[in-house]
C-alpha cells in the first residue's frame, strides 16, 4: 500500500479517489499524504465502521454507493484496489474523467490484457481503447497470498496516466468504440467479415455492408493483428462512408 501511493507520487496538494475503501487499510495511510481522500464504498456496513474509526481524520469524505451511479467530486489522482467485478467499467469510468495519474491494483490477467502486445490472446478491445486514451505500465505482481482471505488469482499493481493528446486520430469516438465491441467478438476472423456483421447489426443490407468491408484497408487481415492506430484509420474510414449515405 505505501509503494502504491509513492507510485502515484502523491502530494499534500492531491484529491484522491479511493475506490473500495472495505476497511480503510489504504485510507489510513493515504490520509496523511494528501489534501483530501475521497473513500467510495458500496457496503453500508463498512460505511459506518469507516466513519466511526476514521471520525478523528478531517480530510477523508466518505462516499456511500456504487463508483458507476454515485456523483464523486473532482479529484487529481486514483489509489486503489477496487472489486475486481469492476475492473472493465471502472476502467472506462475513469478515461472520461480527468485526472493526472491512477495506481491500481486489478487482476492479473485484467492488467495484462491492457498491455497484450498485437495478436497475442490478450490483445482485446480493452487493450486498443486504453491504449487510445492513456499509458499504462504493470509496475508490480502481487501474488494472492498477499490478501486476507486470499483470492483465488494473482493481481498486478499498474499505473494509468491520461494521454493528453491519443496517439492516433478518431473521427468519431462513440462510434470507434462500438466498432471495436463488435469486431473483437470476431477477433480470429478477417476484418471484411467482422465489419459486414457490424454494419449488418447497424441495419444495413448483407450485400451493401459487404461491398463496403471489401473496399477497406486490410479488409483481409485478422482483426486481431491488428494494430490500434490500424482501427482508428478503419473506424474513420468507415465513419465517412456512412456519413455519405
Amino acid at each position: 500500500m505505501d509503494r502504491m501511493i509513492s507510485y502515484a507520487s502523491v502530494s499534500e496538494e492531491d484529491v484522491v479517489l479511493e475506490v473500495g475503501a472495505g476497511f480503510g487499510f489504504l485510507t489510513r495511510r493515504l490520509a496523511p499524504c494528501c489534501k483530501r481522500v475521497l473513500a467510495v464504498e458500496v457496503d453500508s456496513r463498512l460505511v459506518r465502521i469507516l466513519r466511526r474509526e476514521l471520525r478523528g481524520t478531517g480530510n477523508v469524505e466518505f462516499i456511500e454507493g456504487d463508483i458507476l451511479k454515485v456523483s464523486v467530486p473532482p479529484f487529481d489522482k486514483v489509489v486503489s484496489t477496487p472489486p475486481y467485478s469492476i475492473s472493465s467499467p471502472l476502467l472506462f469510468w475513469l478515461l472520461e474523467k480527468p485526472f493526472k495519474c491512477a495506481v491500481l491494483t486489478f487482476q492479473r490477467e485484467f492488467g495484462e490484457r491492457l498491455t497484450a502486445p498485437i495478436g497475442s490472446e490478450n490483445y482485446s478491445r480493452l487493450t486498443v481503447a486504453t491504449y487510445y486514451r492513456a499509458e499504462v505500465e504493470i509496475l508490480e505482481n502481487v501474488p494472492k497470498e498477499s490478501f486476507f482471505p486470499p483470492p483465488e488469482v494473482d493481481s498486478v499493481v499498474l499505473r494509468l496516466k491520461p494521454r493528453k493528446t491519443p496517439p492516433f486520430k478518431v473521427d468519431n469516438p462513440k462510434f470507434f468504440y462500438e466498432m471495436l465491441r463488435v469486431l473483437f467478438t470476431q477477433r480470429n476472423k478477417k476484418l471484411r467479415n467482422a465489419v459486414t456483421l457490424f454494419l449488418h447489426k447497424k441495419g444495413m443490407r448483407r450485400a451493401k455492408a459487404v461491398k463496403i468491408a471489401d473496399s477497406l484497408l486490410f479488409h483481409e487481415k485478422r482483426v486481431r493483428t491488428l494494430a490500434p492506430e490500424d482501427f482508428g484509420a478503419i473506424a474513420n474510414e468507415l465513419y465517412a462512408k456512412l456519413e455519405k449515405r
